[in-house]
C-alpha cells in the first residue's frame, strides 16, 4: 500500500467535559483541514455540543462525522444527564462518572470493530480505551489536555515522591530532576499524590495506558516550553506538539460561539469592550468548573471596586448560578458602571483578543492558559485543583508572565472547604501586572512576543505546523506496515 495514497480515518473520544471536548473537537479539525477522516465520539447528551462545528467542517468538504454512544445511567448510579461534567462534584458522584464511562466499552469497542479507524486518538482519562486499540492492532494517541511542563512534574513527583520527604504540607519542597528549580509544597498536590489512596488505582491505569500507546498529541507549541519538550522526550516518551490549537478558530463567528451556541454574550461583550480604553480591563474568570463561596465572591468584588479599573468577571457561584446574593445594593451600586457581569458561559476567546484587555485573572486551566498567551496577556494566576498549581509555576516563574494571588490549598470537591483568598491579595497581584513599573512592562512585553511565536508555530512551516505533517506521515507509515 502507497502510505502518500492512503486516506488516515482517525477516531477522536475525549472525556466528558468541555475543558477536554473544546480542545479535542479544534484538534480534529485540524486534521481534517490535511485531508484526514475524521470521527468524533462522544455520548448522546454531548452531540448537540459538537454538531455545529462538525456541520460546518462539512460544508468546508471535510470527511468528519459524529458517532453517538450511550451512557448506562441505572446501572451506574448516575442520575439522567449527568454525563455533562460542568461542575466540582462530589468524590462518590466523580467514582459513579467514572464507572459509568467504562460501561460503554462494550459498544465502543463494536463501535471501532465495525469501521476499523487507522488510528484513536484517546483522553488519557479514558484509559480502557487502549485495550480496545490492542485488541484491533490499532495506534492509541493519548491526548492529556496539559502541558508538557506538568506531564513532568508528574513523573518526577512519581518517580522520586520528594513531597513524602516533608514534615508538613505548608513546607516547600524542590521537585527534582527538572530544567528549572521549581519548588512546591504538599497542599498545593493532588489528593491522589498526597494520599495515594483515592483514585490511585485509576491513576495507575491511565498512566499504564499512556506508557503503551503510540505517543502523546499535545495542544502546546514548542517555543512555549521547550526544555520541557526535550525533557519530556528524553523520559522515553513518544509526542507531538501541535497547538495552540484554539488558533484554529480564525474569525470573529468562531470564536464567539466556541464550546457554545450562538448568544447575546458574545454582541454584548464586544460592543462593552469596544467602549473601553486599550490595556485597561481586567477578565476575570475561573473555568467551567470552579465555584467559589458568597464570601469569596465578595472578596473579589472588593479587590475589583479597589483597582478602580473596568472589568469582565464571568461568576458561577457555588450553586452553579450567576446569582448575586453576595453582592450588597452599595456595592452593585458602585461596580455597574465600570463593570460587565456574566452568568455562566462567556466567550472567552473573542475576549482576550480585545485591544482593551490588560490583564486575565484566570485559574490556571491549560486551555485558559494557552488562549491568554495566543492573545498575547498577562496574567493573574489563581490554581484551585488538578494540573493547575504547576500551570502556575510555569506562568510565573518559567514564562515569567504573570503573577500568583497566593493560593495554595488542592481542592476538587464541593464538600470540601476552600481557604479564602483576601481582597488585599488579589488587589495586590492584579496591582503588580496592570502597573507601569518594569516588572509589569517586562511581563506585558514577554506575553505580546509569545502571541507571535504561538500564531507562527501554527502557521504553515511552523513549529507545530511541521509536527502535525510529521504525525500524520508516522501514523500513514504504521499503517502501511501493519497491512504488510
Amino acid at each position: 500500500m502507497d502510505s502518500e495514497a492512503h486516506q488516515l480515518h482517525m477516531f477522536f473520544f475525549p472525556f466528558m467535559a468541555h475543558g477536554h471536548m473544546i480542545p479535542m473537537l479544534d484538534m480534529a479539525i485540524l486534521f481534517a483541514e490535511r485531508g484526514v477522516k475524521v470521527s468524533l465520539i462522544t455520548t448522546t447528551l454531548n452531540a448537540e455540543f459538537m454538531k455545529k462545528t462538525i456541520d460546518q467542517g462539512k460544508e468546508l468538504g471535510h470527511q468528519i462525522q459524529l458517532y453517538l454512544l450511550q451512557i448506562p445511567y441505572s446501572e451506574s448510579g448516575l442520575p439522567h444527564g449527568s454525563e455533562v461534567f460542568d461542575s466540582i462534584i462530589s468524590k462518590d458522584m466523580l467514582a459513579n462518572l467514572f464507572k459509568a464511562i467504562s460501561m460503554i466499552q462494550d459498544p465502543f469497542e463494536q463501535l471501532v470493530g465495525e469501521h476499523l479507524p487507522d488510528c484513536i486518538v484517546s483522553d488519557s482519562f479514558l484509559p480502557w480505551t487502549f485495550d480496545v486499540t490492542n485488541k484491533f492492532h490499532i495506534p492509541r494517541l493519548t491526548f492529556s489536555g496539559s502541558s508538557f511542563f506538568s506531564l513532568s512534574i508528574s513523573e518526577s513527583l512519581k518517580r522520586y515522591t520528594p513531597h513524602g520527604k516533608v514534615a508538613s504540607d505548608k513546607e516547600a519542597f524542590l521537585v527534582p530532576d527538572l530544567p528549572h528549580p521549581i519548588e512546591l509544597k504538599r497542599s498545593q498536590l493532588p489528593d491522589y499524590i498526597k494520599s495515594g489512596k483515592k483514585f490511585i488505582h485509576f491513576i495507575d491505569q491511565i498512566r499504564k495506558a499512556d506508557l503503551n500507546s503510540f505517543g502523546f498529541v499535545m495542544n502546546s507549541f514548542n517555543e512555549l516550553e521547550t526544555l520541557y519538550v526535550d525533557h519530556f522526550k528524553n523520559m522515553g516518551r513518544k509526542a507531538w506538539h501541535i497547538g495552540p490549537v484554539s488558533l484554529r478558530n480564525r474569525n470573529t463567528l468562531d470564536m464567539s460561539e466556541r464550546g457554545k451556541k450562538a448568544s447575546i454574550n458574545g454582541r454584548k461583550c464586544l460592543s462593552w469592550l469596544d467602549s473601553q480604553e486599550p490595556n485597561s480591563v481586567i477578565y476575570i474568570c475561573f473555568g467551567s468548573l470552579c465555584r467559589f463561596t458568597d464570601l469569596q465572591l465578595a472578596e473579589i468584588a472588593l479587590a475589583l471596586e479597589a483597582c478602580e479599573r473596568p472589568f469582565i468577571w464571568v461568576i458561577r457561584d457555588a450553586n452553579g448560578e450567576g446569582s448575586k446574593n453576595w453582592m450588597s445594593n452599595k456595592m452593585e451600586e458602585k461596580l455597574k458602571d465600570k463593570s460587565l457581569i456574566i452568568s455562566g458561559w462567556a466567550p472567552q476567546i473573542l475576549i482576550l483578543n480585545h485591544h482593551a484587555i490588560g490583564v486575565f485573572v484566570t485559574h490556571c486551566g491549560w486551555n485558559s492558559i494557552l488562549e491568554g498567551v495566543s492573545a498575547g496577556v498577562a496574567m493573574v494566576t489563581w490554581p484551585i485543583f488538578a494540573e493547575q498549581f504547576f500551570n502556575e509555576k510555569l506562568v510565573t516563574e518559567v514564562l515569567k508572565i504573570g503573577v500568583g494571588v497566593g493560593s495554595e490549598v488542592w481542592i476538587a470537591f464541593e464538600e470540601e472547604d476552600r481557604p479564602v483568598i483576601r481582597s488585599e491579595e488579589i488587589e495586590k497581584a492584579i496591582t503588580r501586572v496592570v502597573a507601569g513599573g518594569e516588572e509589569a512592562v517586562g511581563m506585558r512585553k514577554r506575553a505580546r512576543e509569545l502571541r507571535e511565536m504561538a500564531r507562527k508555530a501554527m502557521e504553515e512551516g511552523g513549529s507545530s505546523y511541521v509536527h502535525l505533517s510529521t504525525l500524520i506521515e508516522e501514523l500513514k507509515n504504521a499503517v502501511t506496515k501493519g497491512k504488510k
